[in-house]
């Protein structure tokens, strides 16, 4: 135990560094940009849900940047493939063979753009390299980079030409957090600050994929007390047994919370995980799985505070 508080204090400067460098290219979203980066600590994908042009790709992109990973960008359309994604074989005829041509999804971070507004064919291509980091091609089974991230954006459901993810393909992801609009002062920064695309190019990374793998490892070896899981599993019972939700958590969704809540505690410096970091990430973690019953209550944010003023911690 000793040895993971240390090496979490020793890396916890490192963390700051990534989140304070990302702050300066997405101005006034420290929220946002501490969530993605317990999300990909925690090994999950994330989806980010919001208006076009409020930094999705560019959040992306400077996460990836910055970490030193492999980065493919997919723009989803009505017409897009499952071979777009995952790649084709095509016959040479010099050599006689068929030879397979990855395609983007052989990336270390993969950012599928505006994910809703493909088909659903289209869609299930990513849902076996999310939950396996391998895919299924032609009888064959191809492993994915490691570490492995995708990032999905997705627009709002009342815009036209969107195709509303299932809930199978929603599950795949450990959150789902949106941007917002900047604050008034960020955005006067913004409007008078540098292209982002520029500041961008000039960014160096400051972990490797190595360095990432370990920290993802060091992440899952967070301490969490028993006290502790008393409280996750009291709040994916309530959900359960409440009338106000369609349907309760999953297991899936509690080991998520727990994961996501340990890669918290450790972007905080710490060596065990405390309530305050489960309610942190709680509401990214559990808005795109819960419905309400009441017609009022249908505000995934609602439901959220719901659940989390009515379990009481231990």
């Amino acid at each position: 135990m000793n040895a993971i508080l240390n090496r979490s204090r020793s890396i916890h400067p490192l963390l700051n560094q990534v989140i304070d460098q990302m702050a300066q290219i997405l101005l006034g979203k420290d929220a946002a940009i501490k969530l993605s980066l317990a999300c990909l600590l925690a090994r999950g994908h994330l989806l980010i849900e919001d208006v076009p042009g409020v930094g999705k790709t560019t959040l992306a992109h400077a996460l990836a940047q910055l970490l030193g990973l492999e980065y493919r960008r997919i723009q989803f359309t009505s017409d897009l493939l499952p071979s777009d994604v995952i790649g084709v074989s095509i016959f040479e005829r010099n050599s006689g063979e068929f030879r397979f041509h990855p395609g983007p999804v052989f990336s270390q971070v993969l950012l599928a753009d505006e994910i809703n507004r493909a088909t659903p064919k289209a869609q299930s291509a990513l849902l076996e390299a999310m939950e396996e980091r391998q895919v299924s091609i032609e009888g064959e089974t191809r492993a994915l980079p490691s570490p492995f991230f995708v990032i999905a954006t997705q627009n709002p459901g009342y815009q036209v030409g969107t195709y509303p993810l299932p809930e199978s393909q929603l599950d795949r992801f450990l959150m789902r957090i949106n941007i917002g609009f900047p604050t008034e002062a960020a955005e006067r920064e913004l409007l008078r600050g540098e292209d982002r695309r520029a500041l961008l190019g000039r960014t160096q990374a400051l972990i490797d994929p190595s360095q990432l793998l370990e920290l993802q490892q060091l992440s899952a070896q967070v301490h969490a007390a028993d006290a502790l899981l008393d409280y996750c599993q009291a709040l994916l019972q309530f959900t359960r047994v409440s009338d106000q939700f369609v349907h309760g958590l999953s297991p899936r969704a509690g080991l998520g919370m727990l994961g996501a809540a340990r890669a918290w505690a450790l972007i905080q410096g710490r060596d065990m995980v405390i309530p305050e970091d489960i309610q942190e990430v709680l509401p990214a973690v559990c808005s795109h799985r819960l419905q309400g019953t009441d017609s009022q209550s249908t505000n995934a944010d609602r439901l959220v505070d719901l659940l989390i003023r009515s379990v009481p911690i231990p």
